[in-house]
């Protein structure tokens, strides 16, 4: 009987744990999304409650001064492509590490390992000198072709893992029937490793979507080449700090975050829930 009031007491703690952490990840939305309905008078004098004036009219402002289509179409671009690049690159080698075995494949395991270690602002000048001497500064390409090796360490790294829970018998059986290497990689690997391939996107997508120093260097101020991350902060200069237009824009750029996990948030869970069960 004790045994079970503890259980009942510790189910009700943690109940009561897991909404007050909701409510602390709500409340910063929460502000924001009231913000972005005032003008700057209401915004200050009353920061938490619902607007008097609905302003709908900021979104439009923040979408013309800062430019946002053009800007939404350029960040679109250029995470699908680094995106794209990243899989085709991180996913056969994640498949070579997880079927070698001996020191080598350790070894470059580690060397994967070595690029989080690299600061991004450490490879700043040399990036732009590289693509100063490739005669690809301020190129949408360049930026595509650069961001998967920001990624690459954490892909491979986490593949892997992904990869090594397959068992080496289906494999075996599909080269015994005629498959090769690719024909396993494609038919095999890459359905039973979904959730895994899931998690590398969805990080990978926060990481090259919100990503601001290369794209502010590389690309400059250009609207027609900057991202929505470098756009965002010209709101500042050209609203002089309208904080609810401000709010709105951010609003905007994060409309696609949201909409991408929502889209893939169940086989995220289900590669977290199998990955503790296998452990």
């Amino acid at each position: 009987m004790t045994s079970r009031r503890s259980g009942g007491r510790g189910l009700l703690a943690g109940h009561v744990l897991a909404w007050l952490y909701a409510l602390l990840l709500l409340l910063p939305l929460y502000y924001l999304l009231t913000t972005s309905l005032k003008d700057n008078l209401e915004v200050f004098a009353h920061p938490f409650s619902l607007p008097e004036n609905w302003l709908f009219g900021n979104f439009a402002r923040a979408w013309d001064l800062a430019s946002l289509g053009p800007a939404l179409g350029n960040s679109v671009l250029i995470t699908a492509g680094a995106e794209a690049i990243t899989l085709a690159l991180a996913f056969p080698a994640a498949y070579g590490l997880a079927r070698s075995g001996g020191r080598t494949a350790a070894v470059m395991e580690k060397i994967f390992g070595l690029g989080f270690l690299i600061p991004a602002f450490a490879a700043l000048v040399p990036t732009v000198l590289l693509a100063i001497q490739l005669e690809m500064f301020q190129t949408q390409a360049f930026l595509i072709l650069f961001l998967p090796a920001t990624a690459l360490p954490l892909s491979v790294i986490l593949l892997t893992q992904f990869l090594r829970t397959i068992p080496a018998e289906l494999e075996e059986s599909a080269m015994m029937d005629g498959a090769g290497r690719w024909t396993v990689l494609l038919r095999i690997y890459l359905p039973l490793s979904a959730p895994g391939v899931v998690t590398v996107v969805i990080l990978n997508f926060l990481g090259f979507w919100n990503e601001y120093l290369f794209s502010l260097v590389i690309l400059g101020p250009d609207p027609g080449l900057r991202t929505v991350q470098v756009a965002l902060p010209s709101l500042i200069s050209a609203t002089m700090v309208q904080y609810g237009i401000l709010a709105s824009a951010c609003l905007i750029t994060l409309a696609p975050v949201y909409a991408v996990y929502v889209a893939l948030q169940r086989r995220m869970e289900n590669a977290l829930v199998e990955g503790a069960v296998k452990s």
